[in-house]
């Protein structure tokens, strides 16, 4: 829940944070981003060093870490002391996720209650991004913008002096030693990737962005050489080899690209197209998230009378209606089918998520949980940013094409109308500079092109729904590759329970 709220409360406190230390907007967006960046690009890491030193140990190094990083960040004196803060918090919250998950792995190891217990463990991530901008609000009204990274400092205390008398420890004695390299080369794979596609998203596909790509992916080649080279490699890429865990790691993947895409180009619609505010825009997401929250719950239960495969391939199947009804979205009536298809499809991938990361932890042996969590994570942070920019990349496309020259009213100015054409925010701009009647036809034509870029990614997004659920139905052929307990090590076994 922390960790939701973390990443969601920034949003709100920008334009405070701004009048306070006056940043630039390139700083501004590393303020924002930097955090995202760092978590994404430390999970592996933290999930394979968690196997090493202790998964409880990791957990409560990285709460106190968090709260320090948290008041650092509430006190900061300066931009560039806030960018190294929240670089921390980052870095801090990438011990916090995978630690969580593996533990959870360990401390149910019936499959029922373990399912439950990570559907609870996804809801309470989805709270806080729910209660996050609430909270933020409440603050934000009373204190200075600083206020609300201290949410972090009491939960970070409550769970170091709880986590000792709660929580079992769990590592892999035959571990060996976290190779420094390929620490290196996994942040350098992941930052890079992550930076790429969030700067297509916000800018479109230019060079820079494009080369960060190139490059985490080159690092990437470097990186999965050395892991076949090394007798301890960080990253087992005979995870892989299991299909159960392959599968459940692209769904997972993919089903945040479809859910965050398609969330990202609503709540734009919501204000751009239906000239809802943001606090109203935000209100009409609730349906949708709270839907989600339902599905996440509802999936475990199901799952303990079907097997994750059915369900899995259910919830894809059942998001697909939510995408047609907001491919027939327009620019006058769109409302009612928008939240009703958005809260349909939150439902389904959410309850197929639910069940995503439970299978990646049982496929593999339990000395290796934590480092499927950390992949999975990743998976996660990539989805995500996959989603944005490819759903934007595509509704900017369609958008450029309903705004060539040909369908412009007459009399616009060249320059007005290159500004236009570039996004819907600057259409807007562009038609309050013009007489009423020629500002209202550009405006009508812009968020007409919007809709329609927004309709052709619902499409696109029910073709990887298509592939997601024929890769789910192969679970239910192949079998769950539930690793053999007998096969684990007996002094990891002995670790889980007596010694502890």
């Amino acid at each position: 829940m922390l960790i939701g709220i973390d990443m969601t409360v920034l949003h709100l406190a920008a334009p405070y944070l701004s009048e306070a230390l006056h940043p630039s907007s390139t700083e501004l967006l590393w303020i924002v981003d930097i955090y995202g960046f760092l978590v994404a690009g430390f999970l592996t890491t933290m999930g394979t060093l968690g196997d090493r030193i202790g998964r409880r140990r990791l957990l409560l190094t990285g709460a106190v870490a968090f709260a320090a990083a948290s008041v650092l960040s509430a006190y900061a004196s300066g931009v560039g002391m806030l960018i190294a803060a929240r670089a921390l918090l980052g870095i801090a919250g990438a011990t916090l996720m995978p630690s969580t998950l593996s533990l959870i792995s360990n401390m149910f190891r019936d499959a029922g209650q373990r399912r439950f217990a990570i559907a609870v463990w996804m809801t309470n991530f989805s709270i806080g991004g729910m209660v996050g901008p609430l909270i933020g609000g409440a603050f934000l009204e009373q204190f200075w913008y600083g206020s609300v990274f201290l949410l972090g400092v009491p939960v970070g205390l409550v769970l170091v002096i709880a986590g000792p008398l709660l929580l079992p420890e769990y590592r892999d004695p035959a571990a060996g030693r976290l190779d420094l390299i390929s620490m290196v080369l996994s942040i350098a794979t992941v930052l890079p990737v992550v930076y790429g596609f969030k700067q297509v998203a916000q800018d479109g596909a230019h060079v820079l962005p494009l080369l960060s790509v190139a490059a985490g992916l080159c690092v990437g080649a470097l990186f999965v050489r050395r892991q076949l080279r090394l007798t301890h490699p960080m990253l087992d890429l005979r995870l892989f080899s299991r299909p159960a865990f392959g599968v459940a790691l692209g769904g997972q993947t993919m089903g945040l690209f479809v859910l965050t895409g398609t969330q990202f180009l609503i709540l734009q619609y919501f204000q751009q197209v239906l000239g809802l505010s943001p606090l109203a825009a935000g209100l009409w997401a609730l349906p949708a998230m709270t839907a989600g929250v339902v599905g996440t719950l509802l999936a475990p239960l199901v799952a303990n009378r079907w097997s994750p495969g059915w369900v899995m391939t259910a919830g894809f199947v059942l998001s697909v209606p939510g995408l047609a009804l907001v491919a027939q979205a327009n620019t006058e009536t769109g409302l009612a089918l928008t939240v009703t298809g958005f809260a349909v499809i939150s439902f389904g991938v959410q309850a197929a998520l639910a069940l995503t990361n439970d299978v990646i932890i049982s496929s593999v042996p339990p000395e290796r949980a934590g480092n499927a969590a950390g992949i999975g994570e990743t998976g996660a942070e990539l989805g995500n940013a996959l989603g944005v920019a490819v759903a934007g990349s595509v509704a900017a496309a369609v958008y450029r094409s309903g705004m060539d020259d040909g369908s412009l009213p007459k009399g616009i100015r060249p320059d007005l109308a290159e500004a236009a054409r570039t996004t819907l925010g600057n259409a807007t701009e562009t038609a309050g500079r013009l007489p009423d009647r020629l500002g209202g036809e550009l405006l009508s034509l812009a968020q007409a092109a919007f809709t329609d870029g927004m309709r052709v990614a619902a499409l696109v997004n029910i073709g990887i729904l298509a592939m997601l659920t024929a890769a789910s139905l192969t679970l239910l052929f192949r079998g769950s590759d539930q690793p053999d307990a007998k096969k684990s090590d007996p002094e990891v076994s002995e670790t889980v329970g007596d010694r502890n």
